[in-house]
């Protein structure tokens, strides 16, 4: 039997019980016997993380729910997998993220991205119920509640329990966020809303879906805020950006004709 390294109480992310990188984190939440997960990663890791959490003492008929935080490949792949090792399990995601993996959509998944030769084999798969903003889950004494924080993409949940929340791809310790991208249907004045959501939030601690938890930090959701809210009039995010002043002050100086002086 191997020890259960918990994080917080009723919780264990699988990349610190593994003491490795596996992925995505995938985040086990425990209590009277029953336990979840939220998001599951690649398929090549799933069978390594069901055994180690059978190797915890977790009994696999237990497994109440497998949820996606969203549609993106490397949060999901596995999730197929997953099903067929725990049965009893409910697959929940946002109502977009269930059209995605139903029809096994490539592009917005990021599972195909030809410009840099990824493709990654991606199954059609179930959420068998949805999950949005408002919902609750409830697993024994503990409660989960579902925010739905568009941004990343429009599916992203993520989940306050007490203190913690299971921030997804919304922000990292670095103050990065997750891709924006048009091809994924990333919305930066959502993801703002979203961030500010968070800022202003009197949880402790974000477990997000990428790299180390943190303690939440205002001054740096702040910091990142102030970066999105100039990318929304920067043509680096193309059709992501809401506007491009410059091409207002280069229509001024068609009417008023070139001056190499103030060029």
């Amino acid at each position: 039997m191997l020890p259960r390294r918990e994080v917080f109480p009723h919780v264990i992310e699988m990349n610190y019980q593994a003491r490795q990188r596996l992925g995505c984190c995938v985040y086990l939440i425990h209590d009277a016997g029953d336990w979840m997960l939220i998001d599951i990663g690649f398929e090549d890791t799933v069978d390594q993380i069901v055994d180690t959490i059978r190797q915890m003492n977790f009994s696999l008929a237990s497994c109440k729910y497998l949820i996606a935080t969203h549609a993106d490949v490397d949060h999901i792949q596995g999730l197929k997998r997953a099903k067929e090792l725990l049965p009893g399990a409910i697959t929940l995601g946002h109502p977009e993220c269930q059209q995605l993996l139903a029809d096994g959509d490539r592009i917005v998944t990021y599972a195909e991205i030809s410009a840099q030769g990824i493709s990654i084999d991606l199954k059609p798969m179930q959420i068998e119920k949805t999950i949005n903003e408002g919902d609750k889950l409830h697993l024994g004494a503990l409660t989960l509640d579902v925010w739905n924080t568009p941004g990343h993409t429009a599916s992203q949940l993520a989940f306050r329990m007490g203190n913690l929340l299971f921030s997804g791809d919304n922000i990292y310790r670095d103050g990065c966020v997750g891709n924006i991208d048009a091809h994924h249907g990333s919305d930066i004045p959502a993801f703002i809303k979203s961030l500010t959501r968070i800022r202003d939030s009197d949880v402790t601690w974000l477990l997000p879906s990428h790299g180390p938890i943190f303690r939440k930090s205002q001054k740096q959701l702040q910091k990142t805020i102030d970066r999105l809210t100039e990318y929304q009039h920067m043509a680096d995010f193309g059709t992501c950006a809401v506007d491009w002043p410059l091409l207002d002050e280069w229509e001024d100086e068609l009417v008023r004709g070139f001056d190499p002086e103030k060029a």
